[in-house]
């Protein structure tokens, strides 16, 4: 499951940055089709690279959810996961449903998830918590000076409606629901595809049923059965997990994994905690384990999708053997390649 980028380095000369973290800032890759060698570390790294090509990743927010903590953190009791995210008085921690934005990856513009959009009519938005009537993610797009048909690949780690549920149109009176993204393929793993169009009574209700044939009568659909799809070859990766839902594809790009439901936000690092949601708790926390050493050993990030306050962070472990996370960024931005670490 390792991932190697490619990239050529030339020492003659120097760049401000290659691969940034600071605070506040976006991540930028200067690379060669898109692709780049690991570094060792999350400090800044003055590379060069053979080209001006320029690959930018940005955090874009959907719309946000209030779901019960206990269901969120399983069988951890309160005491415990009170202490890291303060629940209302209803019991409803706070979550985000943030997507990755990869502009110029070899070209084009790619939308890792969509988050839970604004599909819901406002019964149902009041049932699953959705904070915002509007529909958040297009807000995003725009400012990242995009819109939603300027995206050319949608990448979805599997087609839960909070993960999922944005590339539908927001919900109108009266009105069916419409596919957005009309210029965008469409990858999914091929695994969860299956599970999506019979699902278990488990997670039935975790599936909008007028999506799938939506998706496959745009005739942009992909399915993915292996670690490359044929629509962005070797720019990412896959990894797949069935520990949340059967077929969970985490896509690698750039030198950060975008983490789905594997792990949600930084507390979930923790092998033992895992989601009321998760349909194979036990299997989760062993496939957790080892895509964490992989990531640990390779020094690639960890986006979260559910994570309310941070997007991005790189994973720690300490003496005892404990997973942890480091150098926490809030946001990524997409600035350009001549901003350096601690610039605004």
């Amino acid at each position: 499951m390792g991932l190697t980028l490619r990239a050529s380095l030339r020492l003659s000369k120097s760049v401000p940055d290659g691969f940034v973290f600071g605070p506040s800032m976006g991540l930028t890759l200067r690379c060669a089709q898109g692709r780049l060698r690991r570094p060792d570390s999350f400090q800044t790294n003055p590379w060069q690279w053979d080209t001006d090509f320029a690959m930018e990743l940005f955090s874009i927010l959907g719309n946000s959810q209030q779901l019960d903590g206990g269901a969120m953190f399983g069988n951890a009791p309160k005491a415990l996961w009170s202490r890291w995210i303060e629940p209302d008085a209803e019991n409803r921690i706070p979550l985000a449903c943030r997507c990755l934005l990869v502009k110029d990856l070899d070209g084009r513009n790619v939308l890792f998830e969509t988050g839970i959009g604004a599909f819901f009519e406002p019964a149902l938005r009041e049932r699953y918590g959705v904070v915002e009537s509007r529909h958040v993610l297009l807000d995003s797009l725009a400012e990242a000076g995009l819109t939603h048909e300027d995206i050319d690949v949608v990448v979805l780690s599997h087609l839960h409606f909070d993960h999922a549920g944005g590339l539908l149109a927001a919900w109108e009176e009266g009105q069916a629901p419409r596919l957005l993204f009309p210029n965008a393929r469409f990858v999914v793993g091929a695994e969860h595809w299956r599970r999506a169009l019979k699902p278990h009574p488990r997670d039935r209700a975790s599936f909008v049923p007028e999506l799938q044939p939506l998706l496959e009568a745009s005739g942009r659909l992909e399915l993915v059965d292996g670690e490359y799809s044929q629509t962005l070859g070797e720019s990412a990766r896959f990894f797949f997990s069935d520990g949340h839902t059967p077929g969970l594809m985490l896509a690698e790009v750039g030198g950060v994994v975008f983490c789905a439901d594997l792990i949600p936000g930084r507390f979930w690092v923790h092998l033992p905690i895992t989601m009321g949601y998760d349909r194979w708790p036990e299997k989760l926390i062993d496939e957790k384990r080892v895509f964490l050493e992989d990531k640990l050993a390779r020094g690639v990030g960890l986006f979260f999708t559910h994570d309310h306050e941070y997007a991005l962070a790189r994973v720690t472990r300490d003496e005892r053997g404990r997973f942890g996370t480091a150098d926490e960024q809030r946001e990524l931005r997409g600035v350009p390649p001549h901003r350096h670490a601690g610039a605004a």
